[in-house]
């Protein structure tokens, strides 16, 4: 063939050509590498976000450590036997309080002697009377008791005043009398006091003792207040002479002043009830050791609720009340700790956390947590026995004597004790219980408070708001798709549509505003009109389709292909007023005009104003767009000659549907449900005001719940940064992220097996 002279205007062409060609490269080559950078910068960002949950959450589960700071002899030795040692909150002065009625005061750090010894018994009576017996209140109120041989006792208090002189921190130890500086007459009869418990508070303070003669004896105050002058206040003393109980060696008062727990010889507890002293009860009698087995230390946990109990044989456990029914148990054994099988000679509880330490005959101190139930930290500290031990207000230090009269102090570094696996997520039984529960409660007005933090009813929860949004959501949504893609006009769906996409945009806190201040009331006042629609609904459909089957072909066909589904609003309507107009009438007629205490009555079922229904109704409302958005365009986007060609071979639409659109479109489909989950999952402000918010275990549809998300939102503005709370919180935060993953990883591995499965239609 001939060659043809490429002409003037080709050859003026080629390079505008070239020049566009590469623009267009370039700029497909900048749109890949954008992408991928996008791409790249998201899985960055959520890596960043796992890394950041992960930084916050790790402390909780680092280990106690501690180290000796310090050892020295026993300050001032000439001032008598420690009966107790204590530490202020600054960790900078600790004090003993000694048999010869003496507090000592020294540097924690070297063991220096501040000032002289105080002298809580008068230089008057010294010479009069002995001291008999010694107790000391909980740590957090600093009382300390000395009874006498005259059957008197005198209590007295450690405080600590901080001033700033020349700018420099100056802690000035302080004797205060809270009863007076004369002693308080306990036994009427005069004989010594050899044990002692005392407690003190605004209303009533209470002294208990045993006389040397084997007498419980019982001195209640109450402040009678000065109108005119507070300072002027004066106390009234009363005495009363308690149920005796053989061999008491020991007396415990817990701070409510309701019940006293006598210890005797033989290893039992004795309960006697003084809400009434003049008319003291006895309770129970309840073995706390085998009978091998000997106490060698009993004390208060933090709170003064349950008792911490160690033995010659080195057991420990905890014990407290337990109320079932009407009935009151005295003491239940609730936990044993894994003690070093050594004899238990020392305790001190923490002040502010239900954490305790203990010393034992090997000179062995160890750190434990009662609500976890573990051991977290043994320290070798003396070869000796340790007599006296303590720990400060903080927890951070501690301070234990031996049998030498040797010091030692520790540091210790214990920050979150109260987190373990069996904590976050099995049942605790927590004190005032009656079993084992599930329980999140992580703040409480009294100091006493023990935190719980399950993530069990959270996690609880989130999954049964999910499930019941979902059960809403997920038919309504496919089958609405389905609908519009398959068989509504394109006229009508180009209306449908973007309306129900448009539906995505609305605020969250609008739909739970609602829920919870309109959907809520209006359920509960119509509770059997929405059991009806859930009847009356469907059947209604069902019936109004067969009718308009029944119609004669030239009345159907004046309404076009694709338009049948207008004539079913007027009908959704007419049921929806039906039920709620009948719904009244249905209540007064079956359930005596009040269902809901009917369900109480005959099925035990309690009903929560904002509930399982409420919340499926709303947050299925938010999850519905997602799905049908999703799920519409999957089936939509099923290739046209798949559906012409099931036509052409004699299937029905019906069965092209089922067999060949819904199948390819399947792994759409379900992509559409995981991400609807994945929002149920994550919603924070319908479930924050549309369920009551209460962290119950309870799969009733007639109750609320508390999800993680709603959870974290609520008391993250409250945690104190660091806290244990706080951190707690994080991890719940990241118990979702993982969560969420998990689910849309295996969704993403199912669609793909789906999209491999169903390719080849």
């Amino acid at each position: 063939m001939a060659n043809h002279p490429q002409t003037h205007s080709e050859s003026r062409l080629q390079p505008a050509f070239g020049r566009a060609m590469g623009m267009r490269m370039f700029r497909d080559t900048l749109a890949h590498y954008m992408v991928g950078l996008g791409g790249m910068g998201v899985i960055i960002a959520i890596l960043l976000i796992f890394f950041y949950l992960v930084y916050i959450v790790m402390p909780l589960f680092a280990p106690a450590e501690a180290n000796k700071v310090a050892q020295y002899n026993l300050p001032q030795p000439q001032s008598g036997k420690t009966l107790l040692l204590a530490i202020e909150e600054q960790n900078e002065i600790a004090v003993r309080f000694t048999d010869r009625g003496e507090a000592v005061f020294f540097s924690l750090q070297d063991g220096q002697v501040i000032g002289e010894p105080h002298r809580i018994l008068p230089n008057r009576l010294r010479s009069r009377v002995k001291i008999s017996g010694f107790t000391a209140g909980q740590s957090v109120s600093g009382l300390v008791g000395y009874g006498l041989s005259n059957g008197r006792a005198i209590i007295a208090k450690h405080n600590y005043d901080i001033s700033y002189p020349g700018d420099k921190k100056l802690i000035t130890p302080v004797i205060s009398y809270p009863f007076g500086n004369k002693p308080v007459q306990v036994d009427a009869r005069a004989h010594a006091l050899v044990a002692l418990a005392v407690q003190n508070d605004e209303e009533r303070s209470s002294i208990a003792a045993i006389t040397s003669d084997g007498r419980l004896v019982l001195t209640t105050m109450q402040k009678e207040e000065n109108l005119l002058d507070e300072e002027e206040s004066e106390l009234t003393f009363s005495t009363y002479e308690l149920i005796p109980v053989e061999g008491a060696i020991k007396l415990l008062l817990e701070p409510r002043q309701q019940f006293l727990y006598v210890v005797d010889k033989t290893g039992f507890i004795n309960v006697i009830d003084i809400k009434e002293p003049e008319t003291p009860r006895f309770i129970a009698r309840i073995r706390v050791v085998n009978k091998d087995e000997s106490i060698s230390t009993i004390d208060f946990l933090s709170g003064g609720i349950s008792l911490l109990i160690g033995t010659t044989e080195g057991k420990l456990s905890q014990w407290f009340p337990v109320q079932t029914g009407e009935k009151s148990d005295a003491l239940v054994r609730i936990r044993n700790f894994s003690g070093e099988s050594s004899f238990i000679s020392a305790f001190s509880s923490e002040q502010r956390r239900k954490g305790f330490v203990s010393g034992d005959n090997q000179g062995n101190i160890t750190l434990y947590h009662s609500t976890t139930g573990r051991k977290i930290l043994t320290i070798p500290t003396s070869k000796q026995t340790l007599s006296k031990i303590a720990i400060s207000p903080r927890a951070d230090m501690i301070i234990t004597e031996d049998v030498n009269h040797q010091l030692y102090v520790l540091h210790v570094n214990n920050e979150h004790p109260e987190v373990s696996w069996s904590v976050l997520w099995d049942k605790i039984w927590y004190e005032d219980y009656p079993e084992p529960t599930y329980t999140w409660q992580s703040s409480s007005a009294s100091n006493d408070f023990e935190p719980k933090f399950s993530l069990t009813p959270l996690l609880f929860g989130t999954l049964k708001a999910a499930f019941y949004a979902m059960m809403i959501a997920i038919p309504l949504a496919i089958m609405g798709a389905i609908y519009s893609a398959y068989f509504m006009a394109p006229a009508m769906r180009r209306v449908v549509k973007p309306t129900i996409e448009i539906m995505e945009a609305l605020p969250t806190v609008i739909l739970g505003f609602l829920a919870g201040l309109w959907l809520a009331p209006m359920v509960e006042a119509n509770l059997p009109g929405v059991f009806m629609m859930t009847v009356l609904l469907p059947a209604g459909v069902l019936v109004f389709a067969f009718a308009w089957q029944q119609l004669p072909i030239s009345v159907r066909n004046f309404v076009p292909d694709g338009w049948t589904a207008l004539l079913l609003l007027p009908v959704l309507i007419f049921l929806v007023w039906l039920a709620m107009a009948l719904s009244q009438p249905v209540e007064t007629l079956l359930f005596n005009g009040d269902m809901r205490a009917w369900m109480a009555n005959h099925l035990g079922l309690s009903f929560d104003q904002r509930n399982s229904i409420v919340v499926g109704i709303a947050m299925g409302i938010a999850v519905i767009p997602t799905i049908f958005t999703i799920t519409e365009d999957a089936i939509f986007s099923v290739p046209r000659h798949l559906t012409n060609g099931s036509l052409a071979l004699g299937a029905t639409l019906w069965q092209t549907l089922t067999r060949v659109v819904l199948l390819t479109a399947s792994p759409g489909i379900f992509s559409a449900v995981m991400i609807g989950m994945g929002r149920a999952v994550g919603e924070t402000m319908i479930v924050l005001m549309a369920t009551g918010n209460t962290p119950v275990m309870d799969f009733s549809i007639f109750q609320g719940m508390r999800t993680l998300s709603a959870n974290v939102a609520v008391e993250m503005p409250e945690a104190e940064v660091g806290s244990t709370h706080y951190r707690i919180l994080f991890l719940a935060a990241l118990v979702l992220f993982m969560f969420t993953f998990v689910l849309n990883a295996g969704a993403e591995i199912i669609r793909q097996r789906l999209r491999n499965k169903y390719s080849s239609l």
